[in-house]
Order: C-alpha cells, then structure tokens, then sequence
C-alpha cells in the first residue's frame, strides 16, 4: 500500500516539508532547499540556499530580491518533472499570477499536490489552473466563505471605463498589488478596448516590464510619478493599494479611487478606505471555485494551508471529504 503523504509531507515550524525529497514548499525562514510556487512576498522568502520554481518565477523573484532571491537557482517549466532523492516533482500550472505553479509530488505510489495560491478564471497573464488528481490536495482559503462568489472581471472591469466616460475631466487611480493583479486589470482594460497610455506608479514599472519580457503584452504603459496634473486628466493610473490610499493619489485631478481585490465584496471594507469604485476582481479563487476544485482534484483528503479553514472543511466534509488545518504561519498576509 502506498504511504498516505502525512507519513512524508509535515508541518515544521520552517513550514510545509517533504522529508523524503529533503526539501521545503514555500518555507517561511530560510532553508537549504526550498520550492517556490510563486513570487509573492508571503511565499517567496529571501536567504534559501537553492531555490527550485518555473523560470518566471525566479525572476521575480531576482526582481524584488536581488542576491537574497537564493545562492543557486534551478527553473522548472510546466510539465517537466525532477527526481528529487526519489520524489517525482513536477510544476502543474495555478493560475494566480506570472510563473505560479502547483507542486506535484509522488512518492512509492502516493501523489499529493501543493497548490499554493490559485484561481479558476480566465487570465490573459498566466496559464489556467490545471487540476490534478492526487490522494491529498494541499489548498488556500483565502475567500472561504459562501459571501465572496467573485462577478465576471470584466463586468467590474467595465464600471471603471463607464465612469471615465462619465468624469472624463478627472483621474481614475486604481489600487492593485504589483504582482499579478496590476498586469491582469491593464491585460482587462486592452480587452475591453482602451487603448491610450495607462499610467504607473514607480513601485509597478519593474515586474510589468518583466511580464513584458515574458511576452506579456501590455501595450503602453508610462511613469505617473514624474507626470504633470494636466496631463493625467481623464486618464487611468494604477498604482500600490499603499500608495494609493496616501497622498501621492491626492496630488492628482479630483481623484477617483478605486479599488480591484476581492476583498471590495465587503462593502465596509471598500468604505474603510476611502474607496469610491471598488471592483472585486482576485487572483484568489472564490467560494464555489473551491469546491468546484475539491471535485475536480478527487483528493479524499484536503489541507488547508490558510484562510477560513473551518468553513471550508465543514464544506468538505459534507462532500465526503476529509479536511485538514495546517496553520501555516506567515502565509495569507497581504502583500503591501
């Protein structure tokens, strides 16, 4: 019978290890080996010694790391599998954001999945999420509760062009989190047919012209921070959530501020910060997306790394499956 993965795939307080293979799934200190399913500041820590992830993700991660991105890096693509002392380890697709991968293990017949963080909805910036059967899925629960079912992105996405329309002699400024979702709302603005300059705060310019590198396309995109009043007048900026919320939005022509996270769901969140056009667009998969991905994986038994775990595993367990709490220390928190 082939070992159930809570015989080789534990909890440390460095974090999720494999201790056959030796290595670590996003660790939360640093570490001699770690695999990294993503660039997000919560899942990519500074200091490992070798680092394994797809190709973008380790340039993210020498974006925003330089020298503390790990002494040896090795790229992965999709698909491609690596023995690791007897472990298979292959790098499925998540969905979340440029380069996020799903770590898929096998081990003398036994197959779990580490997600990382993921969604189900079409984004232009990264591959679909690719759903893989295994005897334990390791999942998030970021928005685990029946209230956050996200809309369509791009019906929130048109709320903002209706409004530029309407207040054309103002400046739309739009916070989104510098990796992944500023690059999927410019993706959703080029969809939806805008097409003038899109502006930027200095803080996003590196990682959109890495996913430019990447054969992201874009379109134009200019610096905000050097720009004069009049000329943003009626155009759209999109800049950190911090930034955002402070004076450097301020200083623009009557700005609307607007918000794309899936937290806009709350409408007292949205109101808390000062938000006037909150859209609730995430690189988080919502409510049914969970489950429709319990399904999907036919895992008997699901971890939860983080977020609104007992809501999920009481979900679970109606489905006949078992959930499990990890209690991963550090992951979930916000980015910026």
């Amino acid at each position: 019978m082939p070992p159930h993965p809570q015989t080789w795939l534990r909890v440390t307080p460095a974090g999720l290890f494999c201790e056959p293979g030796g290595f670590y799934i996003d660790p939360g200190r640093a570490v001699d080996r770690a695999i990294i399913t993503h660039g997000h500041s919560d899942h990519a820590r500074p200091g490992h010694t070798a680092v394994l992830a797809t190709a973008e993700t380790l340039a993210v991660m020498r974006a925003r790391m330089g020298a503390g991105s790990g002494e040896t890096q090795q790229a992965l693509g999709y698909g491609e599998t690596l023995d690791l002392k007897g472990v298979s380890v292959t790098l499925r697709p998540a969905g979340h954001v440029l380069g996020s991968a799903q770590v898929v293990m096998e081990w003398r017949g036994a197959r779990a999945v580490v997600s990382g963080d993921y969604k189900r909805r079409h984004d232009p910036t990264c591959p679909p999420f690719e759903p893989v059967s295994c005897d334990v899925f390791v999942t998030e629960a970021t928005f685990a509760l029946p209230v956050f079912t996200h809309p369509p992105a791009l019906e929130e996405a048109r709320k903002l062009l209706d409004s530029v329309a309407l207040f054309p002699e103002r400046t739309h400024v739009i916070g989104a989190y510098s990796l992944g979702k500023a690059q999927r709302m410019i993706a959703i603005l080029r969809a939806l047919g805008w097409e003038a300059p899109i502006w930027l705060h200095g803080g996003l310019i590196p990682l959109c012209a890495l996913y430019q590198e990447f054969g992201v396309e874009l379109g134009e995109l200019l610096p905000a921070t050097v720009a004069n009043k009049a000329s943003l007048v009626g155009a759209i900026v999109i800049g950190p959530p911090s930034a955002v919320a402070d004076k450097w939005a301020r200083r623009l022509n009557e700005p609307v501020l607007c918000m794309a996270s899936g937290w806009m769901r709350l409408r007292q969140r949205a109101k808390q910060g000062g938000v006037e056009l909150p859209m609730v667009i995430s690189d988080h998969a919502d409510w049914p997306e969970l489950l429709a991905t319990a399904d999907d994986v036919q895992a008997p038994e699901i971890w939860i790394t983080h977020g609104r775990e007992d809501a999920l595993i009481h979900a679970l367990g109606l489905r006949g499956i078992k959930g499990r709490a990890l209690h991963l220390v550090g992951l979930g928190e916000d980015e910026e």
